[in-house]
């Protein structure tokens, strides 16, 4: 997805935080959310890397989620394992790419990533609820990359 913003990018990781760790308590789902220094003019295939990056060293990424934001690009992706998929299909991640990119456009950039872990951790408590003593790990963050 593409937004038009003129505001520069500025989020509040605690908070952006603190909304992945109460969606992971829910969930044996992992959320991660990516922001990249660099440009990123194809998110989706960027994502994807970033993706089976986060997956190495484990079986499968089957039910965890990256939302991943570009901002020297104005875009952004919102990508799922295989099992997700399968529970969802594509729509889910349109919709929900659309409700986050009206809170980008306003230059609402914490409220969009809560609302995108938001969302996305309801999908993952639905489908992949958490097992009992939680996840198993300490929750995720915001992570800036190069």
């Amino acid at each position: 997805m593409r937004w038009i913003f003129s505001t520069p990018l500025a989020v509040d990781h605690e908070r952006v935080t603190a909304a992945i760790a109460a969606a992971e308590r829910r969930t044996s789902g992992r959320i991660h959310v990516l922001i990249a220094r660099h440009r990123a003019p194809r998110p989706v295939e960027a994502a994807r890397r970033h993706f089976e990056r986060l997956g190495e060293g484990r079986a499968t990424p089957a039910n965890d989620v990256l939302i991943f934001v570009a901002p020297r690009s104005r875009s952004f992706a919102v990508v799922g394992g295989r099992g997700i998929h399968e529970k969802c299909g594509a729509a889910f991640w349109s919709e929900l790419a659309a409700s986050m990119t009206g809170y980008f456009k306003k230059g609402d950039f914490t409220d969009g990533l809560v609302h995108g872990v938001e969302r996305a951790g309801a999908l993952l408590a639905e489908h992949f609820p958490a097992a009992a003593g939680g996840t198993g790990g300490p929750p995720d963050k915001v992570e800036d990359t190069d």
